[in-house]
């Protein structure tokens, strides 16, 4: 469901408030908020947003020549992973470089005369996005912008032969042009915009990239990929079981559910204290990540809770919880009653179902007292670390969230207690 973004005036507002606004000519006039949000061939000598921060001042103007590099609008040695890599870097490790980036990139990617710049201005943005957000002052703002791309292929198509028209007219004499390009290279603009506003809704609640190691080339390309590619993580049951028809036709389950959940198991995690509660090195479990979007579990894994953190994060990632939202009240009206609580599995849709018995048949492995003593992760613990990531409270009102975080996990414990999981035994 998509939010009503913030009017254009409440955009313009913004604009006219934060705006660094710059000068042109010998007399310094003061370009107009519509000229400074406009495609611009040349540098820029100061930031686009105000700042007082030198750093930021200086880096702001060096990351424009990149965004232009990127979009093939300026020359450079380096080829576009690189430049993406440097640009997303930067804003990673330089909190207040991110909404100029993003502001930079909406300039760039605003009348824009040729296609394939434009959709490299979209793609960057899409990139930058699967690393961190723009600050919440800024993200309605960047919403916003968005939301008005999401079915704007035809307009910008005619948006582009009008400003090409014009120029043309403009530059009749045999004055050097900017390469014209109203062709098709890259996908629809619509397909970036639809992307990058599920990827900003997600962005702004998990923060982006965690951890102490930089980005790397690997996770660029990765981020390019899932433009097109969704990734297992924060997708639909739906998407990601139509994304394994071709490779594993025959599974009833999502294939990254059972190899992470086996691989707890291969090392040793029922006999690990902690598991589940204690999180694996963040930059491992990044790593992993990684590999199980490319299907691929590697073998030198060794400590059982770097698979047990990104299975948890999997679980909290689906785009809809395994529990669909239309069955969150009946969870949590029922979570002092067993039978009605098993009543509500048997209701939900048939891929819901199976892939929640499969985790509450994991579940109850190490909810068994031999495994208790080892993981001091009883019945009541494994509820409290996974309800979240099953069930997810819609209401903004602390004391609504504070009482049924109470009764989610009494839900979840209702089901590793009481719920007949035997069937699910060698299913994959």
């Amino acid at each position: 469901t998509l939010r009503k973004p913030i009017s254009q005036s409440s955009m313009a507002d913004w604009a006219s408030k934060n705006l660094n606004m710059h000068t042109q000519g010998i007399f310094r006039r003061r370009i107009s908020i519509s000229n400074m949000l406009s495609w611009n061939g040349g540098s820029i000598k100061k930031p686009m947003l105000i700042t007082s921060n030198r750093t930021i001042k200086k880096e702001a103007c060096e990351m424009f020549k990149l965004v232009q590099s990127y979009m093939g609008d300026r020359q450079t040695r380096m080829d576009r992973n690189h430049v993406a890599l440097v640009t997303v870097t930067k804003c990673w490790s330089m909190q207040g470089l991110r909404d100029e980036l993003y502001i930079q990139l909406i300039r760039q990617t605003t009348d824009n005369t040729c296609y394939r710049s434009l959709a490299w201005g979209w793609e960057l943005m899409a990139i930058s996005l699967a690393f961190f957000s723009p600050s919440p002052k800024f993200q309605s703002y960047l919403e916003g912008y968005i939301y008005r791309h999401l079915d704007s292929d035809e307009n910008i198509a005619q948006r582009i032969k009008e400003l090409v028209d014009l120029k043309n007219k403009k530059n009749s004499k045999s004055r050097k042009k900017r390469k014209q390009n109203t062709e098709d290279e890259g996908l629809p603009i619509s397909t970036y915009a639809k992307y990058c506003y599920r990827k900003l809704q997600k962005v702004a609640v998990t923060g982006g990239k965690k951890g102490l190691r930089k980005p790397t080339v690997e996770e660029i390309a990765h981020a390019r990929n899932a433009i097109v590619t969704p990734s297992l993580f924060g997708s639909s049951l739906e998407e990601i079981m139509l994304r394994q028809q071709d490779m594993y036709p025959g599974n009833k389950l999502p294939w990254v559910q059972t190899q992470l959940s086996q691989q707890v198991l291969a090392l040793g995690g029922e006999q690990t204290e902690g598991i589940f509660r204690i999180p694996g090195d963040i930059d491992e479990v990044n790593a992993l990540k990684l590999q199980v979007d490319q299907w691929r579990i590697p073998n030198g894994l060794s400590d059982p809770n770097i698979p047990a953190s990104l299975l948890k994060l999997w679980y909290r990632e689906l785009e809809e919880p395994v529990i669909p939202q239309q069955f969150y009240k009946e969870c949590i009206s029922n979570y002092e009653n067993p039978d009605a609580a098993v009543a509500v599995v048997q209701l939900l849709p048939e891929l819901n179902r199976l892939v929640l018995c499969y985790l509450i048949h994991f579940l109850q492995i190490f909810a068994q007292p031999s495994n208790v003593g080892r993981t001091k992760m009883d019945v009541n613990n494994l509820a409290m670390v996974m309800a979240p990531n099953c069930l997810r409270c819609q209401s903004d009102d602390p004391r609504i969230i504070f009482e049924n975080t109470r009764k989610e996990m009494s839900f979840l414990r209702m089901l590793i207690v009481h719920l007949d999981t035997s069937f699910i035994k060698g299913l994959v």
